[in-house]
């Protein structure tokens, strides 16, 4: 079976915009959904529906996978499906290890949706010398004096870094140096990684902080609204700031890379 060391995904020597890879693992939930419903066919509205978009970027996303569908039929769910997670590199197998077995850790190990999107979890590694043998979602945890070797014999080239902020930049720093060149950053901190090493960076308080900014600003609206008054000068300019931080197709990723 292939693994991640000496297969890497397309989509950047084909053009496919940063935006739209972004979008593609939404429209790959969409499909799955469809194709377990056994439905042959969506449209382009429908399918944007499901995902969160609008059907004319969702057209135009699918124009960079050469994917045009069929004038009064729709888009073929199955090949479509193929098509994309051919695209994201799933017809493959990715050999994932995950460093810090915490709560979250732990959380993620269990995680039962890897296996079905094309990733296995090929081993934990936790610095505690008292979860070494421990199992964790029926893999032992091994121990981070391991890590190069565990790497090596997976063929490991995606890292899920789990650990507390202070600890992470070591832990990435050993992983990348061991042959490693995604990671996926859990520790609420910013990464440095030499050119070559991707890192996509998840901060669950940057989304809950995301999120309370939108939900005052709503509140102030609502203020505003049952006033009379006219927006701010404040207001208008943190309107300005939303559209001059959007990107050319007019979205924020959720998920910011580190």
């Amino acid at each position: 079976m292939a693994t991640g060391r000496t297969h890497r995904p397309a989509t950047r020597s084909r053009g496919i915009p940063e935006a739209t890879v972004a979008r593609l693992p939404l429209y790959l939930r969409a499909l799955t959904a469809l194709s377990e419903r056994s439905v042959p066919t969506v449209s382009s509205e429908e399918l944007a529906a499901a995902a969160g978009v609008n059907s004319a970027k969702l057209r135009k996303d699918f124009s960079y996978l050469g994917s045009y569908g069929t004038r009064g039929v729709g888009y073929d769910v199955e090949y479509l499906v193929y098509q994309i997670s051919r695209e994201l590199g799933l017809t493959q197998d990715w050999p994932v290890v995950i460093v810090g077995i915490g709560n979250l850790g732990a959380a993620l190990a269990n995680y039962g949706g890897f296996a079905s999107r094309g990733f296995r979890v090929a081993a934990l590694i936790d610095a505690d010398p008292a979860m070494a043998g421990k199992p964790v979602a029926g893999i032992p945890v091994q121990h981070t004096d391991d890590l190069e070797k565990i790497i090596e014999d997976n063929g490991v080239s995606i890292g899920v870094i789990a650990t507390p902020a202070g600890a992470a930049q070591q832990v990435c720093d050993r992983l990348v140096a061991a042959g490693v060149t995604s990671i996926l950053n859990f520790a609420p901190t910013v990464l440095s990684v030499p050119d070559g090493v991707d890192v996509r960076k998840v901060d669950l308080s940057i989304e809950l902080q995301i999120l309370a900014f939108h939900e005052q600003r709503k509140a102030g609206e609502e203020t505003a609204a049952g006033d009379g008054a006219l927006p701010t000068a404040a207001a208008r300019g943190a309107a300005a700031d939303d559209s001059a931080d959007q990107g050319p197709d007019g979205d924020v990723p959720a998920v910011m890379p580190a």
